[in-house]
């Protein structure tokens, strides 16, 4: 029998293969770092993730179950059992899934498997926010105005939560008690909004953490969220490395961090630091953890939560401080001393992070799937101050299971000035081709007057979403999109090949679903113009990857441009990739798609995911704009609308029933449009 370890006691703990219980960038992540530090690794994986990544890396790969994450990485007993198979003899959690799970680190000690994070009283006591909040309140550190019940197993009913929002007023959160990541949070600025906004939150809390328990917290406006990342030792050890600015944020979940934050002076630095730190030696922790908190415009902080593992945005940390997060959460599980103290931890420079996320910013941020046709990272990635931590790689499928994050671009150098060009330049550089994603966001977000200003708060992407704002908005086909989309499309059209000089013709093209006839005029020495258009282009190179060069007619400016071209897997058009946008191009065809017209009658959805609630019954009347039916898609609740007034017709799915994108879920008898006009 393996013997069971001396859990945080001091003691060095011997493990020589580590099992990573996650999937994705910090399983790769996790693998990397563990071997460079001479552990075999094991991974698991769910039926989805058969072929993923994580699992052609790692030693040795146990499979654990379907493809839900309830059916595979929330299965405690399946990830034991594949230690066991294994010899795994510790177990990192990663981050989400069961690395703030109490219990599951009680159950690893008790297999005498060393669990990489700290002990499982810490994770309780932090891992349960109301619990948490308790405990800073009772340590004098600063907490947000709010309503819950820090008694284990005690959960407020919903009309408790109902008459302390009263008493609380809005604007306020609604929060899940366990876990993170924005999961289970919804904003409510009306009381009316409420009841909703608690069964929402609730289900998401569930299907995420398995705990829909909830608790209300007063809204802080016009807030930055700052975070302290710290690391504690078993022998008493605890500093912490600076703080990061997460406060680039959608719908609670963060979309740009950085460290420094540009916000905080040395003076906050230092006080948030120690009481970080204060928080972590009061609950006994040990290993990598991070204390979050909201600051005002005024400079005043409040305690949001800690997290008890390894955070996404590590790695603005790592490049700042030097040191690596994930070697030291090793060396701390083995028993081994912090090697350095507080006043040995400096921050030098600056780096940012974004997160490319399988979305579709310019449709509401709409979770999507589908096949990597392209993703080659590795080349921008060598570039100085530029890592890429990727979960994916080209032909993966992005299944609805997930969460919607497929890989993190980061950049340093040194100024923030610096860092953002680099990032900005590396997304642009290095699309990926497919499901659509937020790429093309991420390099104006960095780019736009707020962040560049720092001014920004965590309700600014909101409020854009809200308030359609451009950066949210799908942009209008330009000129330079006509005229690469046309110069590429071109070069497929065979006449041009049978003349060494100037060939002309009429070339009908679709570009991002705007269609027009093109007069196209290809010149003896291979440059493409286009009437109407000032700028002209050339195409060379075969392959994936060709180079497009623009330029204006008169002989002026040129701009050499990188563009990907990928061939559709259907429908014979193509992608091309440039300038952190991704561009559909093809030829129309003769026979018009059910896609082109907007059906009313229907209501159908916009993801492939599970219907989690059907709001409407057979008989109902609805106006445009309800809300008939919720399908929850990489661990988000999308709601379905209906596009015009009428009655319920049929049902197509119910809840529980699995949806592809563009299913009809809702069928609608929609009253004729009245005439009214003067007539």
């Amino acid at each position: 029998m393996r013997p069971e370890p001396s859990r945080h006691d001091g003691s060095r703990l011997r493990f020589d293969k580590v099992l990573i219980a996650n999937r994705g960038e910090i399983a790769v992540r996790v693998i990397r770092g563990a071997r460079a530090l001479g552990y075999q690794t094991v991974a698991v994986y769910s039926d989805a993730d058969s072929d993923a990544l994580h699992v052609r890396l790692a030693d040795e790969a146990v499979a654990i179950g379907g493809a839900a994450a309830s059916e595979s990485y929330l299965r405690a007993e399946a990830i034991l059992e594949a230690a066991a198979l294994t010899g795994a003899g510790a177990i990192h959690p990663g981050y989400g899934f069961l690395s703030e799970n109490a219990g599951f680190a009680e159950q690893c000690a008790a297999a005498g498997i060393v669990f990489i994070g700290p002990p499982s009283s810490a994770i309780a006591a932090m891992g349960d926010k109301a619990r948490a909040k308790a405990a800073m309140e009772a340590a004098g550190v600063p907490t947000v105005p709010g309503y819950f019940k820090a008694a284990e197993g005690v959960v407020p009913t919903v009309d408790e939560l109902l008459v302390e929002a009263e008493r609380l007023g809005v604007p306020l959160l609604v929060k899940a008690v366990a876990g993170g990541g924005g999961r289970g949070m919804r904003l409510v600025t009306e009381l009316a909004q409420l009841a909703g906004a608690i069964a929402s939150a609730a289900r998401e809390a569930e299907s995420a953490f398995g705990d829909g328990a909830l608790m209300l917290e007063r809204f802080v406006a016009d807030a930055r969220h700052i975070e302290v990342q710290v690391l504690a030792d078993a022998h008493g050890g605890v500093v912490h490395l600076g703080e990061r600015d997460c406060t680039a944020q959608r719908r609670r979940q963060k979309v740009i961090e950085e460290a420094p934050s540009p916000s905080i002076d040395r003076a906050l630095r230092d006080a948030m630091g120690a009481a970080a730190v204060a928080a972590a030696r009061a609950i006994g922790y040990v290993g990598a953890g991070t204390v979050e908190f909201i600051v005002d415009r005024s400079g005043a902080y409040y305690f949001l939560e800690m997290n008890t593992r390894l955070q996404v945005e590590h790695p603005v940390t790592e490049l700042v401080t030097g040191i690596d997060l994930v070697e030291q959460q090793l060396r701390i599980a083995s028993g081994e001393r912090l090697t350095f103290e507080q006043s040995d931890v400096t921050m030098t420079g600056h780096a940012i992070e974004a997160r490319l996320y399988a979305e579709d910013p310019y449709a509401g941020f709409a979770p999507q799937t589908g096949r990597i046709e392209h993703f080659r990272p590795d080349q921008v990635a060598q570039r100085a101050g530029v890592r890429i931590d990727a979960g994916v790689v080209e032909g993966d499928i992005i299944t609805p299971h997930y969460d919607a994050m497929v890989a993190k671009f980061i950049a340093f150098g040194a100024t923030r000035a610096e860092a953002g060009r680099r990032l900005a330049l590396a997304l642009t550089d290095a699309p990926l081709v497919g499901p659509k994603t937020n790429q093309r966001f991420l390099v104006e977000l960095l780019r736009s007057d707020d962040f560049v200003g720092a001014t920004l708060s965590t309700s600014t992407l909101d409020q854009w979403t809200a308030a359609g704002a451009p950066i949210v908005t799908s942009p209008d086909v330009s000129d330079r999109d006509w005229v690469l989309s046309g110069a590429v499309l071109a070069e497929g059209q065979g006449a041009w090949f049978r003349s060494s000089g100037q060939v002309t013709f009429e070339l009908p093209v679709i570009v991002n679903g705007s269609e027009r006839t093109l007069a196209a005029t290809r010149s003896g020495d291979g440059w493409w113009s286009f009437d109407g258009f000032e700028l002209r282009a050339k195409v060379v190179g075969q392959g994936t990857t060709r180079r497009a060069t623009l330029c204006e007619s008169d002989g002026g400016v040129q701009r050499s441009l990188s563009v990907t071209v990928v061939g559709a897997s259907s429908g014979g058009g193509q992608w091309l990739g440039y300038l952190g946008a991704v561009t559909y191009v093809a030829e129309p065809s003769a026979v018009p798609s059910a896609a082109d017209t907007e059906d009313a009658t229907v209501v159908v959805s916009s993801v492939a995911g599970k219907v989690v609630s059907v709001g409407v019954s057979v008989g109902d009347v609805v106006s445009a704009g309800d809300v008939v039916a919720v399908v929850e898609a990489m661990k988000m609740e999308t709601p379905l609308t209906a596009r015009a007034a009428g009655r319920v017709e049929e049902l197509r799915a119910q809840a529980g029933d699995q949806v592809e994108a563009g299913a009809v879920v809702v069928t609608l008898a929609v009253a004729p449009q009245e005439d009214e006009s003067d007539g």
